[in-house]
């Protein structure tokens, strides 16, 4: 099978399609009914977000600072996706964050079931979103 046709590959597309037209409807779709999305850090968007209204919270509250991403490499096989990619913001202080960060996207049922954040540099993210929220 061709990889770029993979099943999996078409999910986490349908996902980043879903979320940069801020589609609600189309990312519940994509979710499986018991996700997780493991954030790491040690930041008040960090934690473990349960559920498809507790990551559409958590990606409607990410949204507010701007975030763009750009692909650097994705794999796929049966049950997993990894995507790695460079992250950035340009919000409306000025303030930025440019990163790099790899998904671990795990599928089941034709599903995105699990999801695991890996930053590049998990001490610039902390100190990125402490900022904002402490600011607010």
């Amino acid at each position: 099978m061709d990889n770029h046709n993979h099943p999996n590959l078409i999910l986490i597309h349908r996902f980043f399609e879903a979320y940069a037209n801020n589609n609600v409807d189309d990312l519940a779709d994509v979710f499986h009914s018991d996700v997780k999305w493991h954030i790491p850090g040690a930041h008040p968007l960090s934690g473990t977000k349960v559920g498809v209204s507790g990551i559409l919270d958590y990606l409607t509250k990410l949204g507010k600072y701007n975030f763009q991403a750009e692909g650097i490499v994705m794999g796929v096989s049966d049950d997993h996706v990894i995507d790695c990619h460079r992250n950035w913001s340009n919000d409306e202080d000025g303030e930025s964050l440019n990163n790099m960060s790899c998904l671990l996207w795990k599928i089941e049922e034709n599903k995105i079931k699990e999801v695991f954040n890996f930053p590049q540099d998990q001490h610039v993210v902390d100190a990125y979103f402490n900022s904002k929220f402490n600011g607010q």
